[in-house]
């Protein structure tokens, strides 16, 4: 059952359209990412959801129903900002009933109501203190439960996380997901951060100039992103300009065989790093290539291998490959993503070859 439709939306401000031509239908229950890098549109959408900002064009529907004529406190939405809006006179148990009530519900009501949304958030017995009194990641605690004890039913997130700390910023999206799917809530979550939305997310809209580049799973994004530009805003991505030549593209020592001739000006090959195999460089099928640069990520480690050709590529290294900075490694490409213009790829899964000269061998494996 689809809960939010957006229609052809469209917000433009002067000569800049910060949302064009925006289609989206979210499902109940749905956990939708609006993902893009700053100014993309991602925050205006949200506010057009929410009834802050008026679509140019198109309509919004929530349960069918047109929201285009109803004010933000008529809507069945509920809004948590970036920063925490936190009344700074108000406990939090004042904060989290304020909206209450204005809703002119009973006083037991409410405050049956203010202590279940507290236990959901688990901050239990910290409704007498004030924001001043919390941790930073308290404070967002509260605003969540300000909008969740609404009971809305599309829940609006606009980077809520951006100003906490890395680790605090992983705990609070993991309690922020167990209570999505506790209450079966709808939600729109609007991030830069593209782990974020990997974690969180049923579906990701990635977003670029107020446009919609990819929608779908976080996985598919992943994986197949469907322009160059989601390509290399999603995870890590070595792209490489490219031509035709001899019937095949070429970028550098790379050749992609099997792709017919095009008038198309404009390609290029995208590697994710777990598609590039570094091995010993005297290794058939391999280019030659010198480590440039090697980045300990903790669950991973990334090298940067700079080929002969001076082309960069970079390339997941596995556990128990002892490589270092100015070693000399063969290359050999598993699978390659092929765009057009930008646009979807030509190819998606297939070996590249590649051509190369022997050197004296310097890596080592254990």
């Amino acid at each position: 059952m689809t809960t939010l439709t957006l229609q052809n939306v469209t917000r433009t401000f002067g000569d800049t359209h910060a949302v064009n031509r925006l289609d989206l239908d979210v499902a109940e229950g749905e956990f939708i990412c609006l993902l893009g890098p700053s100014g993309c549109g991602k925050s205006t959408a949200l506010r057009m959801i929410a009834g802050f900002e008026t679509p140019d064009e198109g309509d919004i529907l929530i349960g069918g129903a047109s929201m285009l004529d109803v004010p933000p406190n008529r809507r069945a939405t509920s809004m948590v900002f970036q920063s925490h809006a936190l009344w700074s006179h108000m406990t939090v148990g004042g904060n989290i009933a304020f909206g209450l009530k204005l809703r002119r519900l009973p006083r037991h009501m409410v405050a049956q109501k203010v202590a279940s949304a507290l236990a959901l958030v688990g901050l239990d017995g910290l409704e007498k203190r004030y924001p001043a009194q919390l941790s930073g990641g308290q404070q967002q605690r509260v605003a969540l439960a300000r909008s969740l004890v609404l009971e809305p039913r599309i829940l609006l997130l606009d980077e809520p996380f951006s100003s906490l700390d890395a680790h605090l910023r992983i705990r609070l999206r993991d309690e922020l997901k167990s209570i999505q799917r506790r209450l079966g809530l709808t939600t729109i979550f609007v991030t830069h951060d593209q782990e974020e939305a990997m974690s969180l997310a049923d579906r990701i809209v990635v977003m670029n100039r107020g446009a919609v580049e990819q929608i779908a799973t976080p996985r598919t994004v992943y994986e197949r992103p469907a322009t160059l530009f989601a390509a290399g805003f999603i995870g890590t991505m070595t792209i490489l300009p490219s031509h035709h030549e001899g019937g095949q593209l070429t970028s550098g020592a790379f050749r992609v065989p099997g792709l017919l001739e095009d008038d198309t000006k404009e390609w290029a090959i995208a590697i994710r790093p777990e598609d590039c195999e570094l091995t010993a460089p005297f290794e058939n099928g391999t280019s030659l290539g010198v480590v440039n640069h090697v980045a300990e990520l903790g669950s991973s480690r990334i090298a940067t291998v700079v080929m002969e050709d001076g082309v960069a590529i970079k390339a997941q290294i596995g556990r128990r490959q002892m490589i270092v900075k100015d070693d000399r490694v063969g290359c050999r490409i598993n699978r390659v993503l092929v765009y057009r213009d930008g646009r979807s790829p030509v190819e998606t899964t297939f070996s590249a070859r590649t051509e190369t000269r022997a050197s004296k061998k310097t890596y080592s494996e254990t």
